[in-house]
């Protein structure tokens, strides 16, 4: 299978539009859609940022390990049902 691989830019309402394929008409494709590896890099780095101002919250200065431990065991139970 050949591959052609093209850069663009997702429209504002969310369309994609790529002209000039090196494929004849009515061929089928295969098509894959992925963000760019920097636009991920941005996301973890918020979200990052987003944890650290979580965890500096009053609230969360007063939760203990213990309870952290019985929230996920019963977080599992839950799912394991």
């Amino acid at each position: 299978m050949d591959t052609y691989r093209v850069r663009t830019k997702v429209s504002k309402d969310g369309q994609l539009s790529i002209t000039g394929l090196p494929f004849r008409a009515g061929a089928e494709v295969e098509v894959t859609v992925r963000g760019e590896r920097q636009d991920r890099q941005a996301l973890a780095n918020e979200l990052k940022a987003l944890f650290k101002e979580i965890q500096s919250l009053p609230q969360a200065q007063t939760i203990t390990e213990e309870e952290i431990a019985a929230e996920i065991a019963a977080y599992r139970a839950s799912k394991a049902k």
